[in-house]
This record gives structure tokens, C-alpha cells and sequence, in this order.
């Protein structure tokens, strides 16, 4: 009588727990419905960012037709600047910014301008760890709240001449430092925009730090440019033997070797130091006091999402180059191969979209000071 007895206290615990997942799947699609019912009633999202994200939205409203997609569409500092300034006068126009996360974080994080996004997450798939790289949401602020990282590609850090150099005498970027490549290295200038990734990578990796920056720039007498597409004629002429510091784009690279140029670059796994990664303009952060926040939020489940982020990869590739979406669980067939992450372990795979590193001050400072001191 009480084997009976604890059965059946058995299979009811069973029953309940059924109940409640069912119950839990019910509160999440009748959370979705609903917020898909005020969007479509909204009828309208504003986003400020970046031009290609206009073309990506243009997917959302196929899906939403209801919900009509309209914004302000320029660089990232040009928009912040636009946007704040209608802040200061009392105008919140903007429900979503889509660009990089460099701004997002030294504008409108700072401002206290954005909300936290989790809160509108409501699609399983969406809020499944597992599904992003590292099993993490990629959120880049130090409380995983505001600024979401769709992007996490591979980055070109140091191209080189086939002729010129052999690849597999340099194991290391200390390698670099040898007498022979003096003079042979043009490096993109290091104090302009451009080489912000990069320079974040070299500053931050403890293997390599300031101390490499002030012996690349001071001993190797490094020629500086700040012209990405004559970079890659000198490199593909045999005038230097490698470029560094956001060096010639990998379009550019991948065309000369089309056209038979002796030119490559170093893949993640050929130097002991590693690579970086980046998010690029691949960010979205949830504008605080949005006009239209049911679809805003609607927009964020959707963007973040298995067809979202398969359309970001499509829409922001052009050529051989191109995104890779930090959900791992959508192909990647179509991802430029020099841009995807590394498989297997990744521990020398480097993220420099981080909170702590988003400043760029100091590195300026230094760089600044450095550049100083080779003059004299």
C-alpha cells in the first residue's frame, strides 16, 4: 500500500512539472503575441545608426508590414551628436541605436540614455546562452544590460609580402623586431580612428602591451601612412615587407592575390599572441524613453533572433568581407572565411569590445608620446 502510495506521489510531481513548463512555454508566447499586437498599433520604429542596418530593418518590415521602419542613418558620431542634441531639447525621437558599440558605450552609456535590454527579451532562442559564442549573451557593459554585440569577426592585424617573407620563421609580432625587417614595415597611423581595434589588441595583450607599440614605432623605423589602398600597393610592389595597425583591408588583400599579388596575412592560429576579434558596427543598444517601445522590443527579439541574425550576416556582406554573428548556431557557410572566429579552442581569440577598454585616451596619450619621442 505504500509502494502505491509514493507511485503516485511520484508520477503527480511528474504531471506538475509538465504543467508547469506548458505553463511557461503559454506566458512566453502570449507575451510575444501580445507585444506583436501594441507594435503593429505603434506602427512605426525609429532607429539611429549605421546605413547598412536601414537594409537589414528592411527584412523586419517584410515580416511586420504593419510596422513602418524610418530613421537616422550616418556614422556613428554623426548620429550620436544628432541624437543627443534632440535629447538636450527635449525631442526622443529614437527607439534603437544600431552601430558600433565604441560610441554606444562613450555616448550613450555614459549619458544614462539607454535601458536595460533583457527585460524585453522574450523568445526562447534568444535568451538561450548556449546559442552565443562563449555560451554568454555578448553584452559589452560590465552589468550585461545595455549595449548587445550581434558581431564578433576576425580582423586582419599584420599583412605581408610572399616574396619577402617566409611565414613560418615569424611565430611571434616580437618576431617583427628583428634587424633585418627594419625599415620594411608601414603601419597604418596608429592615432587615427581607423587603428582603434587594433591598437586595443596590441595595448591590452599581456604578451605583447605598451612596451611593444614604443619598440615597433622606435626601433624599426616604421613608415606611417594613412592610406589604407596605397599601404596595399607598397605591400603588393615590394617596397615593405609587411603592414600593421589596422593594415590594407582584406577585400583589398583577397583582390591582389586574384590578380596573382604576392600578398597574404597572418591567420589567428600563426602567431602564439593570437587575434582579435571585434563587433565593428555590430551593436544594438534600446534607447531610454523610446517613443515606440512595443516595437521596439518587438525589433530586438526579432533582430537577435535566428532569421535576424542570418539576414545581418547576408545584408552586411559585401565580397570577401562581412560579419560573423555571435550566435553559433545559424551556418556560416556564408561568412568570408578570413573574417570567421577561429573553431576549436579560441583562448587566444581576444574581444577588444569591452567596457573597460572602450576608452581610448590613454592609448592615444601614449601612442601620442611614443610618436614624440621617435622624432627627436
Amino acid at each position: 500500500m505504500q509502494t502505491r502510495w509514493w507511485i503516485a506521489v511520484f508520477i503527480l510531481s511528474i504531471l506538475c512539472r509538465v504543467d508547469a513548463r506548458a505553463g511557461q512555454a503559454d506566458a512566453w508566447k502570449a507575451d510575444w503575441e501580445k507585444s506583436v499586437e501594441a507594435a503593429k498599433k505603434e506602427g512605426q520604429l525609429t532607429l539611429y545608426g549605421s546605413p547598412d542596418f536601414e537594409g537589414l530593418f528592411g527584412e523586419f518590415h517584410k515580416k511586420y508590414p504593419e510596422i513602418k521602419v524610418s530613421g537616422v542613418f550616418n556614422r556613428g558620431a554623426d548620429v550620436a551628436k544628432r541624437l543627443m542634441s534632440e535629447r538636450r531639447a527635449g525631442q526622443y525621437n529614437a527607439d534603437l541605436y544600431v552601430n558600433g558599440m565604441t560610441t554606444g558605450y562613450n555616448v550613450f552609456y555614459k549619458a544614462k540614455a539607454l535601458d536595460p535590454i533583457p527585460p524585453l527579451l522574450v523568445l526562447p532562442e534568444v535568451t538561450d546562452s548556449s546559442k552565443w559564442w562563449r555560451g554568454r549573451l555578448p553584452f559589452i557593459d560590465t552589468e550585461n544590460q545595455y549595449l548587445f554585440s550581434i558581431n564578433g569577426e576576425n580582423r586582419i592585424v599584420l599583412g605581408f609580402n610572399t616574396k619577402l617573407v617566409n611565414p613560418a620563421e615569424i611565430k611571434s609580432y616580437w618576431d617583427l623586431l628583428q634587424p633585418k625587417w627594419k625599415g620594411k614595415i608601414v603601419a597604418y597611423d596608429p592615432t587615427l580612428g581607423g587603428s582603434g581595434d587594433s591598437m586595443r589588441f596590441f595595448y591590452h595583450n599581456k604578451s605583447l602591451g605598451p612596451e611593444f607599440i614604443k619598440r615597433i614605432l622606435t626601433e624599426m623605423d616604421i613608415v606611417i601612412s594613412t592610406d589604407t589602398r596605397q599601404m596595399g600597393d607598397w605591400l603588393a610592389g615590394g617596397k615593405f615587407a609587411f603592414s600593421i595597425f589596422a593594415p590594407v583591408s582584406r577585400m583589398d588583400l583577397d583582390l591582389m592575390q586574384i590578380q596573382g599579388l604576392p600578398v597574404s596575412w597572418f591567420k589567428p592560429d600563426q602567431l602564439k599572441e593570437g587575434t582579435f576579434i571585434t563587433g565593428g558596427s555590430g551593436g544594438v543598444a534600446l534607447i531610454n524613453k523610446a517613443p515606440h517601445a512595443r516595437a521596439a522590443k518587438v525589433a530586438l527579439n526579432w533582430l537577435l533572433s535566428r532569421e535576424g541574425q542570418m539576414a545581418f550576416q547576408r545584408i552586411f556582406t559585401q565580397g570577401n568581407d562581412g560579419p560573423d554573428s555571435m550566435r553559433i548556431d545559424i551556418p556560416k557557410d556564408k561568412v568570408p572565411q578570413g573574417n570567421r572566429r577561429p573553431e576549436g579552442d579560441d583562448s587566444r581569440v581576444m574581444f577588444v569590445d569591452r567596457a573597460e577598454w572602450m576608452d581610448q585616451a590613454p592609448i592615444s596619450k601614449f601612442v601620442k608620446e611614443v610618436l614624440e619621442q621617435r622624432k627627436k
